[in-house]
């Protein structure tokens, strides 16, 4: 697995960046499309991958699926704020989630893996992190398998891959242990809202002094 990171170029962010990371088979995706239902005010930030979709997945919703190629020629052009090797297909993040998000007026959510969420974080020392673990490594196998989506190998693969990320848990602000969705579900909420609280406490208090400096201008 290899991960390389593009700084991005953008001028001003008002939207807060809210990175989820978790091993495969935590729960991830249905407590993230239970948080985007419930708020608006979120925007889900789409990768783009070289992976084959996997039972209904579509085109545009939950990734934007390209060839091997077309993700080698928008990687070189610079186009992705951070993109990643994994198990032999690319993912990637587009650099316009941020303004996108910014214009619509709402906070930009985003689902990679932990080398990309320490990328962006060095980037965007302001996001905030959140890992999300199974109870168990048991749980997560069980998990694993009645998905009935992955080959044997590829089960093992990821339960491997799923020990090393978890290692990494004290990179991220936040670690909810996903035993019961609805609770798992209310927390993951929980964060959100409370993050935009003390945001905006931070910016009122910014504002003022700012706006004397302002004022002596020139």
């Amino acid at each position: 697995m290899s991960r390389a990171i593009c700084e991005p170029t953008v001028a001003k962010r008002t939207a807060t960046v809210f990175i989820i990371s978790a091993p495969s088979g935590s729960g991830k995706s249905t407590l993230v499309a239970l948080l985007m239902s419930a708020d608006p005010r979120l925007r889900f930030s789409i990768s783009y991958t070289t992976r084959k979709p996997r039972g209904t997945e579509k085109n545009g919703e939950g990734y934007v699926f390209i060839g091997r190629e077309e993700f080698i020629a928008r990687r070189d052009n610079g186009e992705f704020l951070e993109w990643a090797e994994v198990f032999g297909n690319f993912y990637g993040t587009h650099r316009e989630v941020l303004d996108q998000a910014a214009a619509e007026g709402k906070d930009l959510l985003l689902d990679i893996d932990v080398q990309g969420a320490r990328k962006l974080k060095e980037s965007i020392p302001e996001a905030v992190t959140i890992f999300i673990l199974p109870p168990s490594r048991d749980i997560l196998e069980q998990r694993l398998r009645s998905r009935s989506e992955d080959s044997e190998e590829v089960i093992r693969r990821r339960l491997r891959e799923a020990e090393t990320e978890i290692r990494n848990y004290q990179q991220y602000d936040y670690v909810l242990v996903n035993s019961q969705l609805d609770e798992s579900a209310a927390i993951l909420a929980g964060i959100v809202k409370a993050e935009r609280v003390r945001r905006q406490r931070m910016e009122e208090k910014i504002r003022p002094i700012l706006e004397s400096f302002e004022s002596q201008a020139g």
